[in-house]
């Protein structure tokens, strides 16, 4: 089987595609389903705020420990465990009786999730040749904005069928059954995988990532990522405003049905899909062209803030329907234009530990979605608007461009510890955009 073309590293990459998409259908399947359930134990807007958010707090708690973990014990083992346990939660939701029980099992699934896109990265390090890091984890990220884009359409269609609660078991289900197939499949390894091709092995870093359980460099990892933290806090409070509210902005500040709210929804998501993918294409032919990190990191993640703040004005000025959409539609692809790049930062700074640095990153948003979605509930609840908390949005998305001036990409951990003399790692551009070929 080594033989053939790109075959390991296109399904290694598949299958993470595939969890990023049903980490966030689970995650945000509730902000459809509570158009049901939210009836039947009478909760507020400000209660539902709570409930949502409550996934947000061990979510962020295990960025940067499941991160550590992902570096210690390896991808395969990990994400397995997550799989498991964000596959019981979401089962759990279908059992609930009330506030106090969604907010436990909204808690359990952060931790089952809060690992998950750090292991990932910490997978990509050593799966992914150096020039296509922005394509990868662009692609990864549309799939999660896919799960965005499907999750109001799937759920509303479970609903009708079996019940918001049988929707909540079927799709735990479906994260079990990943979390087996990855296990079986993946090794932490490359060279271990018994399908690998020779041509994939060529091309991949081979020192990309530290042996498992090395030793990480606390302090200058956090003050080296602590920029880049502070801009993906920015881009996280705007991403759960979306997440968390989108369908029920629709339905109850539009007055549309389930259906109607959904597919619109559904719409404004699969501009992300686009955004995603295309902002991590971007981001490494700059990089081919030019061999300069922050151009093609710092200033496409800028460019992708100002655009989506421009096009959220519109959505205080306007009721037509059709210019909303458009509007948050265009914010949302905006917005995601970031991702490919931001994501590939951490594989940038610190490629030995790109795990716990994409964790300490990724905290950013955790924190962001435990604030964001309360804040909105309690703005919609005291002032009767729904495209009021967006204000914020607007001036976070200022903040987080100001921010992409203190980040340095091209400036390498590992060269700053074993290179005293040296103040820049040597930028290295690979063209293309597979993930390994």
């Amino acid at each position: 089987m080594r033989r053939y073309g790109y075959r390991a590293t296109t399904l290694v990459l598949f299958l993470l595609c595939l969890m990023y998409a049903i980490t966030y259908v689970d995650r945000v399947n509730i902000a459809t389903a509570a158009i049901a359930f939210r009836r039947d134990f009478n909760l507020s807007n400000i209660e539902y705020g709570w409930v949502f958010s409550a996934f947000a707090y061990t979510y962020a708690a295990f960025q940067i420990i499941g991160g550590f973990l992902g570096d210690r014990f390896g991808p395969r083992l990990t994400l397995a465990t997550c799989g498991v346990i964000w596959g019981i939660a979401t089962i759990g939701m279908g059992l609930t009786s009330g506030f106090w029980s969604l907010v436990l099992v909204r808690l359990l699934l952060g931790i089952g999730e809060g690992a998950t896109f750090p292991t990932a990265t910490r997978a990509l390090a050593k799966w992914t040749k150096v020039g296509s890091r922005g394509f990868a984890q662009g692609i990864t990220h549309s799939f999660a904005r896919l799960g965005n884009s499907l999750a109001p359409p799937l759920v509303a269609a479970l609903i009708v069928v079996w019940g918001w609660r049988g929707s909540f078991f079927g799709l735990g289900l479906l994260s079990c059954a990943w979390a087996v197939l990855w296990f079986f499949y993946f090794r932490d390894e490359p060279a271990d995988h018994a399908g690998i091709s020779q041509a994939e092995l060529a091309v991949l870093p081979k020192t990309s990532a530290a042996p498992q359980g090395a030793a990480t460099p606390w302090r200058p990892l956090v003050r080296r990522m602590l920029p880049t933290t502070l801009v993906y806090f920015c881009y996280g409070w705007t991403l759960w405003v979306y997440v968390s509210w989108l369908p029920q902005f629709f339905q109850q500040g539009q007055n549309l049905d389930l259906k109607s709210s959904a597919l619109f929804s559904a719409a404004v998501f699969l501009a992300g899909v686009v955004g995603d993918t295309l902002g991590g294409v971007i981001s490494d032919r700059i990089l081919a062209r030019t061999g300069n990190l922050k151009r093609a990191r710092c200033n496409l993640i800028c460019l992708s803030f100002l655009g989506s703040l421009i096009c959220l004005i519109p959505v205080f000025y306007t009721h037509d329907l059709a210019v909303l959409t458009a509007s948050l539609a265009a914010a949302f692809f905006c917005l995601e234009l970031s991702i490919g790049p931001v994501w590939s930062v951490p594989m940038d700074i610190a490629p030995n530990h790109a795990g716990t640095a994409s964790g300490i990153m990724n905290t950013g948003a955790a924190i962001a979605a435990i604030i964001s979605p309360t804040v909105f509930g309690y703005v919609v609840e005291l002032t009767g608007s729904w495209t009021a908390p967006f204000i914020a949005s607007i001036g976070l998305l200022l903040v987080g461009a100001a921010a992409t001036f203190f980040m340095r990409p091209d400036q390498t951990l590992d060269v700053e510890e074993n290179q005293s003399s040296s103040d820049k790692m040597p930028v290295v551009g690979v063209p293309g955009t597979a993930i390994a070929g």
